[in-house]
């Protein structure tokens, strides 16, 4: 079982889903799910995926509201057992310590993890700058988010294979680093930054986010093979 991959199911259609985690719960077994799921299918969705054999679920809809808000959605994604879930850390401190507040009342063995978004792996230097108005590079900027996220006591962070190291020597342990847009070869899709598998771990990454190449996989096995990791 490779516990550090999280294999993204992006898809809408819930058969789909179910069948992608039976046929790779015998190697991964932590699925991330969004907006294309939850919304035609509910969050009941992701009882159906531990069902099917998702011992882990990774709910990905980057909660940015305002705090009451984001409180509620923290307290009930984490009744449906989400193992782990995202907040816009743009957010403010307010929002981030409500969600932090409704995830610690719930046990240790149920707690969801708290990971925070700063700045997509979709956007680049000139987006962040010329269309947001943020005056910092991508990395200091993450950087600054990802140290106020871990003193507010979330869990970690999420980030681009280019950011791994900087945000690692920041945040030192104290905070766990999950890293998207891991691409073995082949086209990038949409999203900017992007990174090899080995090359992020040995970074400091602690899970590695990777979609197509395991979904659409003939031999999964495979592929888990090809990235190497335990």
């Amino acid at each position: 079982m490779v516990r550090q991959v999280i294999c993204a199911l992006d898809t809408g259609n819930l058969d789909e889903a179910i069948a992608t985690v039976r046929k790779l719960s015998p190697w991964v077994n932590t699925f991330k799910i969004g907006h294309g799921l939850t919304l035609p299918n509910g969050l009941s969705c992701i009882d159906k995926l531990q069902d099917a054999g998702a011992e882990r679920v990774f709910l990905d809809l980057k909660f940015h509201d305002i705090p009451n808000s984001v409180g509620l959605a923290v307290r009930e994604a984490a009744r449906h057992n989400v193992w782990m879930m995202t907040l816009h850390l743009t957010g403010g401190p307010a929002m981030l310590s409500a969600a932090v507040e409704q995830a610690d009342a719930f046990s240790a063995e149920k707690r969801p993890l708290l990971v925070g978004v700063s700045v997509l792996t979709s956007l680049d230097q000139a987006t962040l700058t010329e269309h947001l108005g943020v005056n910092r590079t991508i990395e200091e900027h993450m950087v600054k988010l990802s140290k106020d996220a871990i003193d507010l006591q979330l869990d970690g962070v999420v980030c681009s294979a280019f950011e791994i190291k900087p945000i690692r020597d920041a945040i030192g342990k104290h905070g766990i680093i999950v890293t998207p847009g891991i691409r073995l070869s082949g086209p990038t899709h949409d999203q900017k930054r992007v990174g090899t598998p080995h090359q992020a771990i040995a970074d400091g990454a602690d899970y590695l986010v990777i979609g197509r190449a395991l979904t659409d996989a003939d031999e999964p096995e495979a592929v888990l093979a090809e990235i190497g990791l335990e």
